[in-house]
């Protein structure tokens, strides 16, 4: 398996899959020996996870990318969205919060800041409503907990009881939701 070493001052070894490539986060004084028991240890989910994002790799390279215009389109019905959606969550969660934006992100679905301003990612167009009232539900329960907390889970199953089943369809589909924006800018 090849994969690429980026020694730093961080204290644990870790793996990530970027495009394909397999790269290991490790301590500057981590030996090669040390490196290759992690990975050894690793080595199935490694291998799965490897073989997944290839696959994306390879889906990605023949998608039509959206257009400048295509993507305004969609910035445009997410702020009609988004604030009707957070104006219809806000209360059952019982929190309030400050403006919201509305961006096209690379890595992001949405965030919530400290003094309780919400952004959006405007791609969630192209995702079911539930998979966009569940990033709303998310963010708004931010303003309780600013974590991820079984406290946040417990917040977040309250609002929305079937949340899981969004945010498991965005993990199989929003890599390719975020793909449709690549060189767009």
């Amino acid at each position: 398996m090849e994969y690429k070493i980026i020694r730093s001052r961080r204290k644990t070894l870790s793996a990530q899959i970027r495009q394909g490539q397999l790269e290991i986060r490790a301590p500057l004084r981590t030996t090669d020996a040390e490196i290759r028991s992690f990975l050894e240890k690793h080595r199935r989910w490694l291998e799965k996870h490897m073989m997944q994002s290839r696959a994306l790799e390879q889906a990605k390279a023949g998608l039509r990318r959206l257009t400048p215009a295509e993507i305004a389109e969609l910035a445009e019905k997410a702020r009609r969205v988004f604030p009707e959606r957070a104006a219809y969550y806000a209360p059952l969660i019982g929190v309030d919060y400050g403006k919201i934006t509305i961006r096209c992100q690379k890595t992001r679905w949405g965030s919530c800041s400290a003094k309780g301003n919400l952004n959006f990612n405007c791609l969630l167009m192209l995702a079911p409503d539930g998979v966009i009232d569940s990033i709303v539900v998310h963010e708004l329960c931010h303003r309780k907990h600013m974590n991820h907390s079984a406290k946040f889970y417990a917040e977040m199953e309250k609002a929305l009881p079937d949340y899981r089943r969004h945010q498991k369809w965005l993990q199989e589909n929003g890599a390719m939701l975020l793909a449709l924006a690549e060189d767009t800018e």
